[in-house]
């Protein structure tokens, strides 16, 4: 019975991945369609789209790799999924850190608004990810 709920928790965190992933490759598209459609130059916008579509592109292939070799876990593998859950989630740290600080970079040497949009679409990203690892790491807890 503990194997299959952990195996429910894990599929259910992949879906709110995927959805996120799905959410940020669309806002992306969107704004980078309306953009070249209507002609407008919006570099903060673009900057941000960019980095908006290519980590939903990026985290929808992680997402769907996963799903594809999700499996009930003994107490080992379900102490790895913790370990992973809390090592991704400092990587998220590290996007998020690193989106900041290239959006500030890009703020204090010439104004430059793509980079700061690239920097604040990594902020968002890793921020967005960062809650659903938290989110996960907070229902293995209660099952590991």
């Amino acid at each position: 019975m503990w194997s299959d709920t952990l195996l429910a928790a894990e599929r259910v965190h992949l879906i709110r991945l995927f959805l996120w992933a799905a959410g940020s490759a669309v806002l992306g598209t969107l704004i980078m369609t309306v953009l070249t459609f209507r002609r407008i130059a919006a570099p903060i916008l673009s900057g941000f789209a960019i980095q908006a579509l290519a980590w939903g592109v990026a985290e929808f292939v992680l997402v769907t790799t996963s799903w594809q070799i999700l499996e009930m876990r003994d107490v080992s593998a379900a102490t790895r999924l913790d370990r992973l859950t809390w090592f991704t989630a400092g990587l998220d740290v590290g996007i998020t850190g690193v989106g900041l600080a290239i959006a500030v970079l890009g703020w204090m040497h010439g104004r430059r608004l793509a980079t700061v949009g690239a920097g604040l679409g990594m902020l968002a990203h890793g921020m967005g990810l960062l809650v659903l690892q938290l989110t996960f790491a907070s229902a293995l807890a209660r099952l590991v």
